[in-house]
């Protein structure tokens, strides 16, 4: 770094958090600038040393994503916040962070970076990105259950966006959604007295769980990750729709 930068777009190039989140961690007093608490729109200037958490915050030298099959019991915290955090399991060749989560109970495909501003994008409700998932609950799905869940279920105090269902089984289905609600799926199959019983994520824009096993993870690159970064970069509004999110 050879100009001030201003402070929360140092953290997010570094890969730690994003803007947003940064501006947060800021005004809780979580960064420090040479000791001192910062403050929102302070610039780092060169030879200053950035702490979040008590940790040194480094400018970033190149850029990572992967792909990561999320296993059954693991929680999307940081390893010093659980004992089950997918990161005490999870050994990766750079520091990253998740994009979106994964509960406990649910598996499959987590994206991972040290890029925050793609985080962000990826993340933000209004980009209307697909994700997809297989799921499998405790009685049959009915046509009437496929119809109330594409169309919209009211739960979290509102009405869960327009989505894609498709039957795959006698008690399983597919489900493609562009909103990011706490324990969405859950939450809708609940609200028609569904329950799940086995939730996987096997898509996340172009990117594919495909055959990684619990555990394994993979670095997205080429032809893959440039067509992520189009799709974060882009913004698919639906006319007449307001963000669920």
């Amino acid at each position: 770094m050879n100009e001030p930068i201003r402070l929360n777009k140092y953290i997010s190039e570094s890969g730690i958090l994003s803007r947003r989140k940064a501006d947060e961690a800021i005004a809780s007093g979580e960064i420090r600038i040479n000791g001192i608490p910062a403050a929102i729109g302070q610039q780092v200037h060169p030879g200053d040393v950035v702490t979040y958490r008590g940790s040194i915050v480094e400018p970033r030298t190149s850029v990572h994503i992967y792909a990561y099959n999320k296993p059954l019991g693991l929680v999307c915290t940081s390893a010093e916040a659980d004992k089950d955090s997918i990161f005490r399991k999870l050994k990766l060749p750079v520091s990253c962070n998740y994009v979106g989560r994964l509960d406990k109970n649910s598996q499959g495909l987590l994206l991972l970076t040290n890029d925050g501003e793609l985080s962000n994008r990826l993340q933000k409700a209004r980009n209307y990105h697909e994700k997809e998932y297989v799921v499998r609950v405790d009685h049959p799905v009915t046509s009437g259950f496929l119809k109330q869940m594409s169309e919209g279920v009211s739960i979290l105090d509102t009405v869960t966006r327009p989505c894609k269902v498709f039957k795959q089984g006698q008690n399983s289905f597919r489900i493609i959604l562009t909103q990011g609600l706490n324990r969405q799926i859950r939450r809708m199959c609940e609200a028609l007295d569904y329950k799940v019983v086995f939730l996987k994520r096997i898509r996340e824009c172009n990117i594919l769980l495909g055959d990684l096993k619990p555990g394994e993870y993979r670095e997205i690159v080429g032809d893959e990750l440039e067509k992520l970064r189009r799709l974060a970069a882009s913004r698919e509004r639906t006319p007449g729709k307001k963000d669920a999110g």
